[in-house]
């Protein structure tokens, strides 16, 4: 029997497939704010975003309910993730959120 008529069964290789972009974690990337518009209306976008964040912290962290929301409770988690001192306003509209 000669070499050529020996059929080895070799296993076929797959065709490359394209490789899937990954899934991103974490917060997306952030997107530039349109320009032309009032001062206020980026410091209340600014103070939203910190607010959300803010709550997002707090829920994570088991506190459910505005009333466990003092402004104390949440200038110290804000501290602890590196987010400047929220003002009252901000932490009422923490508070807001959590309602």
């Amino acid at each position: 029997m000669s070499a050529a008529t020996v059929s080895r069964s070799m296993p076929k290789r797959k065709a490359a497939t394209p490789a899937r972009p990954r899934r991103r974690l974490g917060p997306p990337a952030p997107q530039p704010l349109p320009p032309g518009l009032p001062r206020a209306w980026y410091e209340d976008h600014n103070r939203r975003l910190k607010a959300m964040r803010l709550a997002i912290v707090l829920l994570d962290s088991g506190n459910y309910l505005p009333q466990q929301a003092t402004n104390r409770r949440i200038r110290s988690v804000a501290s602890r993730i590196g987010i400047h001192r929220p003002s009252a306003v901000t932490c009422r509209a923490v508070r807001s959120l959590l309602a």
